[in-house]
């Protein structure tokens, strides 16, 4: 007897790969395509900046929910383990995710670093036709080659997120929802050169000394500066970046852990096990079996296939190194 046809639709499903965010942890990311679903929380060393052009996307965010209609935009920092949950059919967002190399050379108001950092979500409604032209331009421009356009792409980006301060906006944290004023601050050029250096070296030995030295800092002061911009220390960033690296090389790759901490600039398996500890709550050996083992199930309901979307059709990145 022949089988009859499957009745159920298939549902595209976010896995990080080698070319992905989480695997290209120091670079801009471009993308405008349909929102697919996470098995479970994801983590990037990025400030994100999502838009969305049309029906509706849920986030479930460390502290705090978020849902996410048509014409808002929003923006919180990828650092936080979050899971996209739900994603209408007719779906479609753009944005981007921002290394923060980018994101300190904005003018934003002078308390937002530290609200992202700690886990906030700053949310727009005040949206119209034009990021529905730009968003995806951007992301063309971005992909084009043309050295020209991805710079101009890049620049009014920024200046659009910076906008987005000089107008009315929501802080949500923790389930609780504040408005916020329009202070502007200058960014630090310290701060950026010493993104710079980590975004170039995070795979190799570094420590603050190293960090501090290529700004042209003392090493405490450093230290401080960073700390202030961030809410997190240098090494935590540094340790962001790896983890970032590792969880995409996790859950696509067949290498051993060992290969994997130390690929991911990890000195030792241990030293691995605990920073990843601390972010997924389990250690890298359950977070691949979970991954794979969720992934399995996702091929089994929705037959034949997940849906999965390839990265090269929904993400465009500009090198920042």
């Amino acid at each position: 007897m022949e089988l009859s046809e499957s009745k159920i639709v298939e549902r595209a499903v976010y896995q990080p790969s080698a070319c992905s965010i989480e695997g290209m942890p120091t670079q801009l990311h471009f993308f405008h395509a349909h929102p697919a679903i996470m098995l479970r929380p994801h983590w990037h060393a990025q400030v994100e900046v999502n838009y969305v052009v049309r029906g509706s996307v849920h986030y479930r965010m460390a502290g705090h929910d978020l849902r996410l209609d048509a014409g808002q935009m929003c923006l919180f920092w990828g650092g936080q383990p979050h899971r996209m949950d739900e994603s209408s059919d007719d779906s479609l967002y753009a944005g981007a995710h921002l290394p923060l190399v980018h994101f300190f050379r904005m003018r934003l108001p002078p308390a937002i670093s530290a609200m992202l950092m700690g886990g906030a979500t700053m949310l727009t409604s005040e949206t119209d036709c034009a990021d529905d032209r730009n968003f995806p331009r951007w992301r063309s421009w971005a992909n084009s080659g043309d050295e020209v356009k991805a710079r101009h792409a890049v620049e009014e980006l920024l200046l659009r997120v910076e906008r987005m301060f000089l107008e009315p906006y929501t802080i949500i944290a923790l389930g609780k929802e504040g408005n916020a004023g329009a202070a502007s601050a200058s960014p630090s050029p310290a701060v950026e050169r010493m993104c710079d250096f980590i975004a170039a070296n995070f795979l190799e030995e570094i420590d603050t000394v190293d960090i501090a030295a290529a700004a042209g800092l003392h090493p405490k002061y450093a230290m401080n500066l960073f700390r202030k911009s961030t809410g997190m220390t240098l090494i935590k960033y540094v340790t962001l970046l790896r983890l970032s690296r590792a969880q995409a090389m996790l859950m696509n790759g067949n290498d051993s852990i060992l290969q994997v901490a130390l690929d991911s600039g990890f000195g030792s398996v241990s030293a691995f096990n605990k920073a990843f500890r601390q972010i997924a709550g389990m250690p890298p050996s359950d977070f691949r079996r979970d991954v794979r083992a969720a992934a399995a199930a996702c091929v089994l309901k929705s037959h034949p296939i997940c849906g999965r979307r390839s990265q090269e059709e929904n993400f465009s990145a500009v090198r920042t190194d």
